[in-house]
């Protein structure tokens, strides 16, 4: 075979440093769209990007020749160098680690809405009790005691 083809969307998830709700409405109305944008620049597609007070989701179709974990390194440097310098807030952070997940084809809809609806989804529960359903979910094997930096 002479090209490569390939369908590599991911759901990416990650919180800010200690889950501190520190990205309010105004803030997500610029931080989302420029997190896209880094993506974009990276080579990727950004199908959405929402999230919450404390933490971002973020589908995206990836090429072939970009992983996730330097996008997501990319993504985090990038994006808190902006809340510093243009959003004015020196302390902000995100965690450490993150999750992604595989999504085939089949479920990019059923993603992009939990995605979109990340607002009214947690009026009634929090990013520790998503994110773990999302880690079972997907058959990921984890130790509690190392979530949560």
């Amino acid at each position: 075979m002479s090209h490569t083809f390939a369908a590599l969307t991911f759901h990416i998830a990650f919180s800010t440093k200690d889950r501190i709700a520190c990205i309010d409405p105004g803030t997500q109305a610029r931080l989302f769209p420029y997190v896209g944008g880094i993506i974009r620049e990276a080579g990727g597609r950004v199908l959405i990007v929402n999230g919450a007070t404390d933490h971002v989701h973020i589908l995206a179709a990836l090429p072939p020749a970009l992983n996730v974990s330097d996008l997501v390194r990319v993504v985090k440097t990038n994006s808190s160098k902006w809340m510093h310098q243009t959003m004015k807030k020196g302390t902000f952070a995100w965690q450490t680690g993150y999750g992604a997940f595989s999504v085939s084809h089949s479920n990019v809809d059923s993603v992009t809405k939990y995605i979109a609806g990340q607002a009214e989804h947690h009026k009634r529960r929090s990013f520790q009790a998503e994110f773990l359903a999302l880690l079972k979910k997907h058959g990921v094997e984890y130790d509690e005691g190392y979530i949560w930096d």
